[in-house]
């Protein structure tokens, strides 16, 4: 079982137990984070469209924040004296997948919308 999700705008294959690397994210040391999942696979069930992954759930824990391994950047003209040394290190954080699952029902938003309107169907009527 495997999920395709989406943080901070980048895509990462994840099953769960697996930790990676994500540009750094505002939640502290130990906090839930649920990520947006594009796909959802397990065995033979597959789900990638709006519905369907609506009802997928992808669970994290940040296990810490980290930095990056130093860039440098070298500009450089020949024969002309130009020499320019730039470099950055990324603020990361590494998330521990907790949870993939499918839920058999509807996520609680739609459920109550769902009652909403055939509420109102029935003051209509």
């Amino acid at each position: 079982m495997y999920a395709v999700v989406r943080v901070g705008g980048k895509q990462y294959r994840v099953e769960k137990g697996d930790s990676l690397l994500v540009d750094r994210l505002r939640e502290d040391e130990g906090a839930k984070v649920a990520l947006e999942p594009l796909l959802f696979a397990d065995g033979d069930k597959v789900a990638f469209e709006g519905g369907d992954v609506e009802k997928v759930k992808v669970e994290a824990v940040v296990t810490g924040h980290e930095r990056g391994k130093k860039v440098r950047v070298l500009k450089f003209k020949p024969k002309r004296g130009y020499k320019r040394t730039m470099g950055h290190r990324s603020e990361l954080t590494r998330l521990e997948i907790s949870e993939i699952k499918m839920l058999s029902r509807r996520p609680a938003g739609a459920a109550s919308k769902k009652k909403a309107e055939d509420q109102e169907a029935e003051d209509g009527s």
